[in-house]
């Protein structure tokens, strides 16, 4: 889960996200709002993304805002659960 979690959120290709799927949420003002263990067994699911799945929410009033954070100075938004994860991995990696 910290790995996944530091994989949407840290990992970049040229500033932003380097998963296509979690810039196209972000480039439209989604916070990464969660991540969920095991959501998707399908075969696919297993060998895609270890069967995890993340949840992009987004809050109208804040949408435009955070579209413009993310494609002015790729600044993501993210919930406290993903932030968490992310800080748990940058604090036991030895990357």
């Amino acid at each position: 889960m910290r790995l996944c979690a530091w994989y949407l959120y840290g990992e970049k290709h040229r500033g932003y996200a380097l998963n296509p799927v979690a810039n196209f949420h972000l480039q439209n003002g989604s916070v990464m709002w969660r991540i969920n263990w095991m959501a998707d067994t399908s075969p696919r699911g297993i060998g895609a993304s270890c069967g995890m799945m993340v949840n992009y929410r987004y809050f109208l009033e804040d949408t435009a805002r955070n579209s413009a954070a993310y494609l002015g100075t790729q600044q993501i938004q993210a919930s406290e659960e993903v932030l968490s994860l992310v800080s748990q991995f940058q604090q036991n990696s030895k990357l």
